[in-house]
């Protein structure tokens, strides 16, 4: 059997959410907490945007070193994403969560008291580890912890917290270059802030209960009801018990899904779903304005303190925007508002290229730039960004969810690494404009794509998204069978 949730915690909770109207509470604290992995998350690869400029004087940085400490934490998120969603099935949701937690920790320390490049990079490495493992499991854990009816806003709270790291990592990246830009290592403190929140969320997870979908899947059916009664109405929570139970029994016959099941015709269906939400939701370009901005603002026309300084309007309207697409999640398709934003960035994409073509270097050139990458992140973080989260968190079947979302997270983290490698050496090959217009190019096939494969899973539980697929698929199978005959 595996392990359960800590026993002192998990009597706490029972005790305070068995009581009427708790059930309310305890699912909002459980999110808070949670969704500090996406704090970590965001204040991670946030913070290098400002630090950067000051590690090229300290450490002394080419533009091919500037490029690797740039993307080792992206290449260490690919493979925190892929192992960490097998490892996540294989122990819970919440232990994987807690390990988490340490990595970000012994990370971040790491990289604060690097004496040289060579060890930024391991340890920008490592810390990635624990980005790409809280990008899989903090989703999924939510998912399976949300009613359907709330799925969507509560699993999208945890791209609000992913903004929200990134916001207070300009945020203080403009305070300490402003205050102290001449002190040698200032961006050593820049990094250090990271450790606060890493131990909040150890601490915090003590509290968590395992999800009631995991404790299912390996057969714990008392623990399974229990954590649906402290976080549910009692009649929902028996209602839901049944239909996770005869999901679990149904689905589960194995601990684990495993590449094998991709013969399974809608299995493969969902995955090449999958890996297609994680592509296109990176071949925007979106990080090379969250990691690179301070450097496309200092190229557009602002000093660099002023430079900044104007990048934290990207962290303010991500923030705001992702306030905006949680309200929309509730209201509009997942699918309409996936294909909206792809269109909004990529007509962005084309006027950044374009007025950087145009325009003479100077202030004017940078304020113009600096609006349309905040129009960009408006369409980027209101909505490409929490739909594609959130519908990787739901689309899987149980029996494949880490391994579907723990693959598709590896592929978004690697097309991730490619762009934060290669973007300074892009932008000096072949300057701003065609930069910005390969990756409108790259955006028009991001919305053929969606048009044409991704589904709509709003309302849907995770149960009803499995039968979709599955009829769907014999659909098909049958329409091909009709055609033979």
């Amino acid at each position: 059997m595996k392990s359960t949730p800590d026993h002192h915690a998990s009597h706490l909770l029972r005790h305070a959410t068995q009581q009427p109207g708790n059930h309310r509470r305890s699912l909002r604290t459980i999110t808070i907490i949670s969704t500090f992995g996406g704090l970590l998350f965001g204040y991670d690869t946030g913070v290098i945007n400002g630090a950067l400029p000051y590690m090229q004087e300290d450490l002394g940085l080419t533009p091919l070193t500037e490029g690797l400490v740039t993307s080792a934490l992206l290449l260490g998120a690919a493979f925190g994403a892929l192992f960490g969603g097998r490892l996540a099935d294989r122990n819970g949701r919440r232990t994987m969560i807690m390990v988490l937690a340490v990595i970000f920790f012994a990370g971040t320390l790491a990289c604060t008291f690097s004496p040289g490049t060579e060890v930024m990079i391991a340890a920008r490495f490592i810390l990635g580890l624990a980005v790409g493992g809280a990008s899989v499991t903090v989703p999924v854990y939510l998912a399976e912890v949300s009613p359907s009816d709330r799925r969507g806003r509560i699993v999208t709270q945890n791209e609000l917290m992913i903004v929200t790291g990134q916001l207070l990592a300009f945020a203080f990246n403009a305070y300490l270059g402003n205050s102290f830009g001449e002190s040698h290592g200032i961006w050593r403190w820049m990094l250090v802030i990271a450790t606060l929140p890493a131990i909040a969320l150890w601490i915090g997870t003590h509290f968590l209960p395992e999800t009631p979908r995991w404790l299912a899947s390996i057969g714990s059916f008392g623990e399974t009801l229990s954590v649906l009664q402290r976080i549910r109405p009692q009649e929902e929570a028996r209602r839901e018990f049944e239909e996770v139970k005869a999901m679990a029994v149904e689905d589960y016959k194995s601990k684990m899904g495993s590449w094998k099941d991709l013969g399974i015709p809608w299995l493969r269906r969902i995955f090449v779903v999958g890996l297609g939400l994680a592509v296109i939701q990176q071949i925007t370009g979106v990080n090379s304005i969250m990691y690179y901005g301070t450097q496309i603002l200092a190229e557009s026309g602002f000093g660099r303190e002023a430079a900044l300084t104007a990048n934290i309007a990207n962290g303010v309207i991500s923030v705001l925007a992702t306030f905006v697409g949680i309200w929309l999640l509730g209201r509009v398709g997942r699918r309409r508002m996936l294909i909206t934003g792809q269109v909004g960035t990529t007509t962005a994409l084309l006027l950044i290229g374009f007025f950087s073509l145009i325009l003479p270097e100077g202030a004017a050139r940078g304020f113009v730039i600096l609006a349309l990458t905040v129009t960009f992140l408006a369409f980027q973080q209101g909505a490409i960004s929490p739909v594609t989260w959130l519908m990787l968190s739901e689309i899987f079947p149980l029996k494949i969810r880490g391994l579907g979302v723990g693959a598709s997270a590896f592929l978004l983290w690697m097309v991730n690494f490619l762009i934060g490698f290669g973007f300074p050496q892009l932008l000096a090959a072949i300057g701003i404009s065609n930069t910005f217009f390969a990756f409108a190019a790259l955006g028009v096939g991001a919305i053929a794509f969606a048009a044409k494969y991704v589904p709509e899973t709003r309302d849907k539980s995770l149960e009803d998204l499995e039968h979709y697929f599955k009829s769907v698929a014999g659909g098909k199978a049958e329409e091909a069978a009709a055609k033979v005959s």
